[in-house]
């Protein structure tokens, strides 16, 4: 009986490693971060840039705000508006999640919210709210009709302020199944921007 199971030992151990060497043949290997055609911050800030705007209103967050930095930074947008209480780069605490993109992406504060909407509206975008509110309109559903957006994100918990809401020329609203109705702004943030993203890129075409 110990012999037998001495074999099987063997066997199963020369198993599991030719298993795990062809994966390591594999016919799709992932791509080293020189083959990832990374650009500097300095070709970043060059680059053309998609003309959107995030605004982040009174987001509490740290991590949530260093994670929206590296959204748009992934994306290119044009700039973050930081405003009220949302914290500002430089700060350990944002970093940890921006992971450098607070240095390529730029950004303004603004004390007050309505005051970076006027500056916004006054460049000729059109201003979104991502909220839940009565005449919202489903993400997959909004077909905008220019490239200039800007795109407002509120509060962890109070969401984005009804004033700003009604200075808005609509709301959008990520469809959900589940019981929470609700992501984490960094979450929605990734989502509504892959979907506008292609949506302006397709405006183009």
């Amino acid at each position: 009986m110990q012999t037998k199971s001495k074999k099987s030992g063997i066997f199963g151990s020369t198993f599991l490693f030719e298993f795990m060497n062809s994966f390591s043949q594999s016919n799709d290997p992932k791509l080293s971060n020189e083959e990832l055609g990374r650009k500097s911050v300095d070709e970043f800030k060059k680059s053309v840039k998609s003309p959107l705007i995030i605004v982040l209103d009174n987001i509490r967050s740290l991590h949530n705000v260093g994670s929206v930095f590296r959204t748009s930074d992934a994306f290119a947008i044009n700039s973050i508006y930081l405003c009220g209480i949302t914290a500002q780069p430089p700060h350990r605490e944002i970093y940890k999640t921006a992971l450098g993109a607070t240095e390529s992406v730029e950004w303004k504060y603004f004390e007050n919210t309505m005051d970076a909407l006027q500056e916004i509206r006054g460049n000729n975008y059109k201003i979104y709210s991502v909220e839940q509110t009565q005449n919202s309109i489903a993400l997959d559903e909004f077909q905008p009709n220019q490239s200039k957006i800007a795109l407002i994100f509120g509060h962890e918990v109070k969401g984005v302020q009804q004033e700003i809401i009604d200075l808005s020329d609509g709301c959008l609203e990520i469809p959900q199944l589940g019981t929470k109705h609700s992501f984490n702004i960094s979450v929605s943030c990734g989502i509504v921007l892959w979907d506008i993203y292609q949506k302006i890129k397709a405006l183009k075409k």
